[in-house]
């Protein structure tokens, strides 16, 4: 009877005060300070990764499952991390595990970096596993980066930033990383460290508490990288007729030149634009790989992609955002122009992007790099593009059409012209007037040339490019030449002296259009295999420049 009483007394004291607990295994009472101190082991820390610009920070996660009750998930979460919770006890429950029912304080470190993001959702549920003693491993988890995020029925849904991730867990030196198989691919390009794909988390716990092997993800990435290597929708044997755009685009991807396509609409001008990828030099696996950085941290990866191996093509619609276009956000991401790092940026109907978006590209385009700056960090955004734009010479759209009239008043060509400041002007080199095709061209079978062939002339100039530019750090191609780059690199004799004085003086061309000139000049030599600049390249190369002309759009 006295037994019964005692028992009782334990019990209503543990209810009221919560000061002691009752042992079932030894029918003993334990004070909660010797339970804490037993407990105060249950720690345990693993590892995973935030992105920052272009990179990825290697974040530590500690948990601790401790006498108490509450969630507690510190270290700079964002929402997305702190509704983990919910998602993490609900996908437990479908494989009979549980969220502990004592409190679990969640350190992210470090603490003064800011998480963002779902993909946190595998790493916490395996370490609250671990902590609260449901799985064996705890001593193991550490040695692996595990990310992944989780659907209410325990399956694992893609994440940003596989590569990057992938990346940093290598230079940590860590065995491996648990990730959903959808992103396993993109990981695995990366060589020396084990990429484990999984569909659900159930793999993941077995993997640890009983020892269920995961197969590794390989990837041959240079097989991978030759098989995509051409794998180009648009092909220039498509065109008919426009001899002389082709050849203009050929320069332009021959010496990196930007340039601008003016006609009429219907001419062709988007048609040939996305066809320029295509006769651009093969990306180099360096290329490759960067590229592939970017557009992983964007999250812009198809699923189970592994390697993006032909040059992008990005080409946004003219109600686009300043930030949209250049990147930030309260959290800053790559934009469009950093998307199109190593390809080609194609802005339609470039008049009516509005005058801020336009201007912020100014930069950009010069130092082929964005820089993101925030109060407490900034993030740089490579940005190293080829700018392609097209736009109607008028707002009717057939200013120099050779068959329909043009029914603007006087000077509204000048003031549609005049929504493309003269600063970006003066960084596109090439300016392209596109006719249309006659419908005989059109119904004609005449073959025309390939992409692979155009792509043969473009290769052999960059190589004689290249070497010319050895010997300086970021400059690859004739575009890319400062004044007195020009001035050494592109000498001309009396003869080009005086052509240029007599294109000055007679087509009323700028004084910006003088570098200009040389540049293409140059680019059209090295496609001839030239050591010197001829006349006739001089002459090629200021057919280019019909925006610099006095009496462009006069009437």
């Amino acid at each position: 009877m006295l037994a019964v009483i005692q028992k009782k007394m334990v019990f209503v004291c543990f209810v009221i005060f919560g000061s002691c607990r009752h042992d079932k295994e030894s029918g003993t009472v334990l004070s909660l300070r010797h339970e804490s101190k037993r407990q105060k082991d249950m720690l345990v820390r693993t590892y995973s990764c935030a992105l920052m610009g272009v990179a990825a920070i290697h974040i530590a996660v500690e948990v601790s499952v401790d006498v108490g009750i509450g969630f507690h998930l510190v270290g700079l979460p964002d929402s997305a991390i702190k509704e983990s919770q919910q998602r993490i006890e609900t996908a437990l429950k479908n494989y009979n595990y549980r969220m502990p029912g004592r409190k679990i304080v969640v350190n992210m470190a470090p603490a003064d970096i800011r998480k963002e993001g779902s993909a946190f959702d595998l790493t916490l549920a395996v370490a609250i596993l671990a902590a609260s003693e449901q799985i064996k491993g705890a001593g193991r988890i550490q040695d692996y980066y595990i990310m992944g995020e989780l659907s209410l029925d325990g399956t694992l849904q893609p994440i940003r930033g596989a590569l990057p991730i992938a990346l940093e867990a290598k230079k940590r030196g860590k065995k491996a990383i648990i990730l959903p198989e959808q992103n396993a691919r993109e990981a695995a390009i990366v060589q020396g460290i084990d990429i484990l794909g999984v569909r659900e988390i159930k793999q993941v716990i077995d993997y640890f508490d009983k020892d269920v092997p995961i197969e590794p993800t390989r990837v041959d990435i240079e097989s991978e990288f030759r098989r995509n290597l051409n794998s180009y929708e648009y092909d220039f044997s498509d065109v008919k007729g426009q001899e002389n755009i082709k050849r203009a685009l050929e320069i332009a991807a021959s010496g990196g030149h930007n340039v601008i396509l003016i006609g009429p609409p219907g001419s062709g001008k988007t048609m040939l634009a996305k066809r320029l990828p295509s006769i651009l030099p093969p990306l180099t696996l360096e290329e490759a790989l960067e590229t592939t950085k970017i557009h992983s941290v964007a999250g812009k990866m198809s699923r189970y992609a592994s390697l993006i191996a032909v040059r992008p093509f990005r080409s946004p619609h003219h109600t686009i955002s300043d930030v949209a276009l250049v990147g930030g956000g309260t959290h800053p991401q790559p934009g469009e122009i950093s998307l199109a790092h190593n390809g080609v940026l194609f802005l339609d109907e470039l008049p009516e992007f509005k005058r801020q978006v336009l201007e912020v590209m100014r930069q950009p385009l010069e130092d082929r790099c964005v820089t993101i700056s925030r109060s407490q960090y900034s993030v740089e955004f490579p940005a190293s593009f080829m700018f392609v734009a097209a736009m109607n010479p008028c707002p009717c759209g057939n200013y120099n059409h050779p068959t329909i009239a043009c029914t603007c008043k006087a000077g509204e060509v000048q003031n549609y012209l005049g929504k493309v400041s003269g600063p970006l002007m003066d960084r596109i080199d090439l300016h392209v007037e596109v006719v249309p095709v006659s419908h005989e061209m059109l119904a004609s079978n005449k073959p025309t040339e390939k992409s692979a062939d155009i792509r043969k002339r473009v290769v052999a100039a960059r190589e004689i490019q290249k070497r010319r530019f050895a010997q300086y750090a970021k400059v690859f191609c004739n575009a890319q030449m400062s004044s007195r780059m020009v001035r050494q690199f592109c000498v001309i004799d009396e003869a080009g002296q005086q052509i240029l004085k007599n294109a000055m003086d007679r087509l009323g061309l700028s004084a910006r259009a003088y570098d200009r000139i040389l540049k293409v000049a140059r680019t059209i030599a090295d496609l001839d295999g030239s050591e010197r600049i001829e006349t006739w390249h001089l002459s090629e190369a200021i057919n280019f420049r019909s925006l610099d002309r006095d009496n462009w759009g006069k009437r």
